[in-house]
């Protein structure tokens, strides 16, 4: 199952503005009426049911939406790019990753169907001429270029969304106990690691249903990555119950059932301390039922009471039926209790940052760097190598305060100044 992969997006440009001026029959000197570019398209990550795993992302894992189209005549702005969508599994954890690939941040958990959430976004349209347009400049010939789009790399990791996992070492039959329990058909064999992958069947009890997960067996350093490792403990992180199976013709039932449990709590405290179903299988055996009383008072000297049951014949299989609904119902209505007595924080309302606000800050090496969402965003779209481009730059820094900031600073004529990637000498 392909359950984690790497994916590099990137958004679309803003498409540029127009540089054009009005012409019609017996209109000499019309004004200037470029239209402003289109947007960038999105890129868009949709949870949808009809995908299982994430095996399409690794054919194809470099996207690229489309651009915005160039501002026309007449005011007419350029279309918008389309939006790319990426349908993933229900499920789906993306988080953004740093250069040198450590996480970042988690951009969205898609943990129920159409959920969707905008994972890099296109780049602004550039302005057309029409936007320079001014009492001491009636015919600018600047515009803006499209702002580019947001570039990242994410990695897109599925974890089931199950209720009931079924958990322990290979072999202990956890296969069979889920073709048992519900109409899924897994793979059965008498041999370790005969489950590559999870594999998921829904379970109807009377009124209830609920879904059951049979996970890929453990072994002892699973947490560090061992065996199956992480690609089966991840799945585990969601359900709401586990069922620990224990083979009871093993060696040692009792080192079963402990080693599960300090990987467990070696991967995540959180799901050390799940509730638990203990069974013990292979009820139809001779050595369970020579065995059956040491295997017990093991246990319950470790406070545990476990079933006994069958998979291959069933016997049994309706009392952890049984257990299972009255502790999934049990764990719904503490879930409920939980929320409404839970101390309801008060709401915080934090202001929106100001992307007007800028600040000015003087490099050891002479130089000078204006800091500021708008500031940089507007600088990254003009031409600072275009003159006329530059006389609308010192406009624009004129009416924010941008240049007498500067000035305050200690900037002179010649000096260089810094903006984003951007950089020039200043000469006003």
């Amino acid at each position: 199952m392909i359950d984690q992969v790497l994916v590099k997006m990137t958004a679309g440009d803003g498409g540029p503005g127009s540089v054009s001026f009005h012409r019609e029959k017996f209109v000499q000197e019309g004004g200037p009426d470029g239209g402003m570019g289109g947007r960038g398209g999105h890129i868009i990550a949709i949870a949808s049911h009809q995908l299982n795993t994430l095996a399409r992302y690794r054919r194809q894992h470099i996207f690229k939406a489309e651009k915005g189209q160039r501002g026309d005549t007449n005011n007419r702005r350029g279309r918008d790019g389309e939006d790319l969508i990426l349908e993933v599994p229900v499920g789906t954890i993306i988080t953004d990753l740093k250069a040198d690939g450590s996480d970042r941040n988690i951009v969205a958990d898609l943990a129920s169907e159409g959920q969707g959430v905008v994972v890099a976004r296109g780049g602004r349209g550039g302005w057309g001429n029409t936007h320079f347009k001014s009492s001491t400049n009636r015919a600018p010939r600047v515009a803006q270029r499209g702002q580019g789009g947001l570039s990242l790399e994410c990695r897109f990791e599925l974890r089931l969304i199950a209720d009931i996992g079924i958990v322990g070492i290979p072999n202990a039959g956890k296969s069979t106990l889920l073709g048992q329990l519900s109409a899924a058909n897994p793979r059965v064999g008498a041999y370790p690691f005969t489950t590559l992958e999870p594999h998921l069947g829904v379970v109807r009890a009377g009124w209830e249903e609920f879904v059951v997960a049979d996970l890929p067996g453990l072994i002892e350093g699973a947490a560090d990555g061992a065996g199956l490792g992480h690609e089966f403990l991840r799945h585990t992180n969601r359900t709401r119950l586990l069922i620990h199976l224990i083979d009871g013709a093993g060696d040692d039932p009792l080192h079963a059932y402990d080693l599960i449990n300090q990987e467990l709590s070696a991967y995540s405290p959180e799901l050390g301390e799940k509730p638990q179903i203990v069974a013990v299988n292979k009820l139809d055996t001779d050595d369970v039922q020579l065995l059956r009383e040491d295997i017990e008072e093991a246990f319950q000297a470790r406070g545990v009471a476990p079933i006994y049951l069958s998979a291959l014949t069933g016997e049994g299989v309706s009392e952890i039926l049984d257990r299972c609904t009255e502790s999934l119902k049990k764990e719904r209505e503490d879930s409920e209790l939980k929320r409404q007595t839970a101390k309801r924080e008060p709401v915080v309302i934090t202001p929106r940052a100001d992307s007007r606000r800028f600040d000015v800050v003087r490099l050891t090496d002479g130089s000078f760097r204006v800091k500021g969402r708008q500031v940089e965003t507007f600088i990254e779209m003009m031409d600072v190598e275009d003159e006329a481009a530059m006389e609308e730059v010192y406009r624009w820094l004129d009416r924010r305060g941008v240049s007498g900031a500067l000035r305050k600073a200690g900037l002179d004529s010649g000096d260089t100044v810094r903006v984003g990637p951007s950089s020039w000498e200043w000469d006003v």
